[in-house]
C-alpha cells in the first residue's frame, strides 16, 4: 500500500478569505516503510502573510519571493499524489487549502485523485480522549524525537507525523503483511501442515466463573436489565 504523509504551511487560517499555501511537505510510505521518495515545495503565495502565521512557521515573503507559484508545481504534485492514501493531521485544514488551490486552476478536489484520507487527529482523539493531541504532544507520548522542531515546517512535520502514525498503528500489522514481506525477501512462502497439533483448552475455574457471573449481574443492574446477554437468554415464547 502506498501512503503519503502530507503537511502544509499557509499565509493564514482561511482559504475562503484568500489565504494561500506557502509550503508543502510530503513523505512516502510503501507497506508502512519510508521510501525516501518525498516532495517538498516552497511557494510564492502572491499575497501577504498574517503575523500570527509568521510566528508559527517563520517563513517570510522575502524568502518566498523567488519561489514558484502553486500553478507551477500542481502537475507534479497531482502526479505524485495520484492513487495514494493521504495521512494528514487535522485533514480538513490542509485539504481545504489544497482544494482551494486546485480550484483556482479549474481542477477538482484533492479526494478525486487520491485513494482515501486518514486524519491522525481523529485517530488520536479516539485513542486518547480528553488528552492533548497536537503533533508535539503525540511525539512526547509516543517517544518520537521532535527536538529539532523549533518552528512549524511542512516537511519536518510530515516526517514526524510519519513516525507518529507508524507508532499509533503498530498493532495493525497482520499475517498477510508478514507473508508479503517474506515472499518479497525469499521468493516463496513455506507452508506447514498444522493438522497434527492439538491446542489445549483452558477452562475457567469455579471461582472465575463466579466472578464473571457477579460482574455480569452488576452490569445488568447498572443498565436496568437492558444488557444484550439478558435479552438473548429470554426464551422466544416469553419474549412474545
Amino acid at each position: 500500500m502506498r501512503q503519503i504523509v502530507l503537511d502544509t504551511e499557509t499565509t493564514g487560517l482561511s482559504p475562503q478569505d484568500g489565504d494561500r499555501i506557502i509550503e508543502i511537505g510530503c513523505v512516502e510510505l510503501v507497506n508502512r516503510r519510508l521510501t525516501g521518495n518525498n516532495r517538498h515545495y516552497y511557494l510564492n503565495p502572491e499575497r501577504d502573510i498574517h503575523e500570527d502565521a509568521l510566528r508559527v512557521h517563520g517563513i517570510t515573503l522575502e524568502f518566498l519571493a523567488d519561489k514558484p507559484r502553486f500553478a507551477e508545481v500542481a502537475p507534479e504534485l497531482l502526479d505524485y499524489l495520484q492513487g495514494a492514501e493521504l495521512i494528514i493531521h487535522n485533514a480538513p485544514f490542509d485539504l481545504g487549502f489544497l482544494d482551494a488551490e486546485f480550484a483556482r486552476l479549474g481542477l477538482g478536489p484533492t479526494r478525486s485523485v487520491v485513494r482515501g484520507v486518514i486524519d491522525t487527529l481523529v485517530m488520536a482523539k479516539e485513542l486518547w480522549p480528553g488528552k492533548r493531541n497536537g503533533l508535539d504532544a503525540l511525539c512526547d507520548r509516543l517517544g518520537v524525537d521532535n527536538s529539532s522542531r523549533q518552528l512549524h515546517g511542512a516537511l519536518l512535520d510530515a516526517e514526524l507525523l510519519a513516525d507518529v502514525y507508524i507508532y499509533m498503528t503498530r498493532g495493525q500489522e497482520s499475517l498477510v503483511i508478514d507473508v508479503q514481506g517474506e515472499t518479497l525477501a525469499r521468493g516463496r512462502v513455506e507452508r506447514r501442515d498444522l493438522s497434527g497439533f492439538e491446542l489445549p483448552v483452558l477452562r475457567a475455574s469455579e471461582a472465575e466463573l463466579a466472578a464473571h457471573a457477579e460482574l455480569l449481574a452488576a452490569l445488568d443492574k447498572e443498565s436496568q436489565g437492558r444488557t444484550v446477554w439478558r435479552r438473548c437468554e429470554t426464551p422466544p415464547d416469553a419474549a412474545g
